[in-house]
């Protein structure tokens, strides 16, 4: 049932601390991180340290593919209910639940499979967590973006990818110093228990479910036809509001980060080429260089603040390409700490300043109809060619070495800003556009805190919230 109309009101600094979805999203996007490196940068590195081929660690980087396409069974998450668990805690934290204690058996798989004798098994392992992990961001976004109005957005964003930076530096520089110590297994095994943080806060979070979907089926239709039109209409919708420009966009979006997708495979087995250790690595790479990437992400939302989206996307394409060059001057050098902390200064604060940026660009192209299948589009889609083509990493590495692979990384962002600036205006503006039809369409603030005006709800609930 939904909630009396509140009283509309512009954010207030205090909420941060009243507010408890805020620590909500923080621990949900804790879970959503500590995953990740898991089956990518910590990965690679179990595989590097147990002398497996750099040609295979590169062809590894395939198992992450799911993140890439989970645009693909996102609208089946965003429509049906997880039967039994459903009726008990409604549509979104039933799949939160169910795909976090996935992601728990999976790595307890990883754990228990050694690189030099189970291989296979710890691939599939790792595919079948990123699988998994990648279904519980679909709910966790789309969580996030029912849990509030237009103005809070920006404060739950933010708070998610603290709570996201937060569970990077567990699996990375916390994962490295446990297997240092103890091993892999205990340290996947760690990992897989730390996936209750998670699971604790989707039972405690609000059942921010929209009744949208119920209103649109229509009696008479069979599930086949609901399925249809649960993924053709976010595609029609979007092709409606921006045409044959939909194309650039895209392709933008799907090349924005493709220079970190290529290099990001590659550099742990650089690291261990160079002859740096498990501690050193992951105190400069996983520990320093996760804060540094935090302060990089608030770079990038003061200068969104400052500049607006479009200078900043310039900005960030730039900064992203050309902080490749660090690691090739990096891998061209001697293995000293002082220079893996400066290559990763670079990297790592660009990366997540160009990251916060695309998160901003591809939620202004959504519609708050469509909000989790059109979102779940494009963050699948910006990481997709770059999975692809990181297949081949290991190989172009082994041929041409380090130090030009990476010089050739930071070229891919030339035609990226090109694409900027073709179509990088088109997301200005288009949902304020946008929200006068969608009204039309579902009647007055179907969510219970999406409000078309001046000024929004920053606390508004959702229906069934407490």
């Amino acid at each position: 049932m939904g909630n009396q109309p509140q009283a509309l009101r512009r954010f207030r600094l205090r909420d941060i601390v009243e507010d408890r979805r805020i620590v909500l999203m923080l621990a949900l996007g804790f879970s959503s991180g500590l995953p990740l490196l898991l089956v990518l940068g910590t990965f690679t590195l179990r595989l590097a340290f147990s002398d497996i081929d750099v040609r295979a660690i590169g062809l590894f980087s395939y198992v992450a593919l799911p993140y890439s396409l989970k645009f693909l069974w996102a609208p089946a998450i965003d429509r049906l209910n997880v039967p039994v668990l459903g009726a008990r805690l409604g549509r979104r934290r039933a799949w939160m639940v169910t795909t976090q204690a996935a992601v728990a058996l999976c790595l307890t798989l990883m754990a228990f499979s050694d690189p030099k004798t189970h291989l296979a098994l710890l691939g599939l392992g790792a595919f079948l967590v990123a699988f998994c992990a990648a279904s519980q961001d679909v709910v966790i976004d789309g969580w996030r973006i029912d849990a509030a109005g237009s103005d809070f957005q920006g404060i739950l964003a933010a708070t998610s990818n603290l709570g996201y930076r937060l569970g990077l530096i567990t699996a990375g520089a916390g994962a490295l110093f446990i297997a240092a110590s103890g091993g892999w297994m205990l340290a996947y095994l760690i990992m897989a228990a730390l996936m209750l943080v998670g699971m604790v806060a989707a039972l405690l979070a609000p059942a921010f479910d929209t009744a949208r979907v119920a209103v649109a089926e229509t009696a008479g239709h069979s599930r086949l036809w609901s399925m249809r039109r649960a993924v053709l209409e976010p595609l029609t919708e979007l092709h409606g509001r921006f045409g044959a420009a939909l194309w650039g966009i895209l392709l933008l979006v799907a090349l924005y980060r493709l220079p970190d997708f290529l290099s990001g495979v590659m550099a742990s087995p650089l690291y261990r080429t160079l002859g740096f250790d498990l501690k050193e690595i992951a105190t400069v790479t996983k520990l320093y260089g996760i804060w540094v990437g935090i302060a990089g992400g608030f770079a990038g939302g003061w200068a969104l603040a400052r500049l607006g989206l479009f200078p900043t996307l310039l900005l960030g394409a730039f900064l992203a390409a050309a902080s490749h060059l660090a690691f090739a001057w990096l891998s061209a050098g001697a293995p000293e700490i002082w220079r893996l902390t400066v290559a990763i200064s670079i990297e790592n604060f660009c990366g997540s300043f160009a990251g916060i940026v695309l998160i901003a660009y591809m939620s202004s192209l959504t519609s708050p109809a469509y909000a989790a299948t059109q979102y779940a589009l494009f963050s699948s889609l910006y990481a997709l060619p770059g999975k692809l083509i990181a297949g081949a990493s290991g190989f172009i590495v082994q041929a041409i070495g380090y130090p030009a692979f990476f010089v050739l990384t930071s070229l891919i962002g030339i035609p990226v800003l090109a694409l900027c600036l073709a179509v990088g205006r088109r997301g200005d503006g288009t949902n304020a556009e946008a929200a006068p039809a969608i009204a039309l369409v579902q009647g007055p603030n179907p969510a219970g805190n999406r409000v078309a005006g001046a000024e929004l709800p920053s606390t508004a609930r959702a229906p069934g919230a407490a």
